[in-house]
């Protein structure tokens, strides 16, 4: 078993609107996402590859056109953006295009995150 790793960020903004009045998450803000998406599988002997990374990048590019630049609150499924919420989004999406996703990864500033595992779900 091999997992291989790509890296991506975009930019957005968004508010969570569930949080008490006062909240400084409930006003508008943005953050600078990272994300690093996780394939587990076997190695191809002929390739000498799990994946080729340009087909994770073509998998992931779509997803981070939809959400680079946009507020997160208007995208359906992100009305209550939370780090989870986002994350767990994203890896459902995702999964779809990269069936060895094993694990994503959102950064939402340099200090916090969130990791959505495949064995978990």
């Amino acid at each position: 078993m091999i997992e291989i790793f790509q890296d991506f960020g975009f930019e957005a903004a968004h508010r969570l609107p569930n949080v008490p009045d006062g909240h400084p998450c409930g006003r508008m803000h943005g953050h600078s996402y990272r994300v690093r998406v996780t394939l587990r599988g076997e190695l191809d002997p002929a390739m000498g590859w799990l994946c080729d990374y340009a087909e994770i990048m073509a998998a992931i590019e779509p997803l981070r056109a939809e959400l680079d630049h946009h507020c997160l609150n208007e995208i359906d499924g992100l009305e209550n953006p939370t780090a989870e919420i986002i994350a767990t989004w994203m890896f459902e999406r995702l999964r779809a295009r990269l069936p060895m996703l094993d694990e994503l990864t959102l950064r939402e500033t340099a200090t916090t995150g969130v990791t959505v595992r495949a064995r978990d779900r």
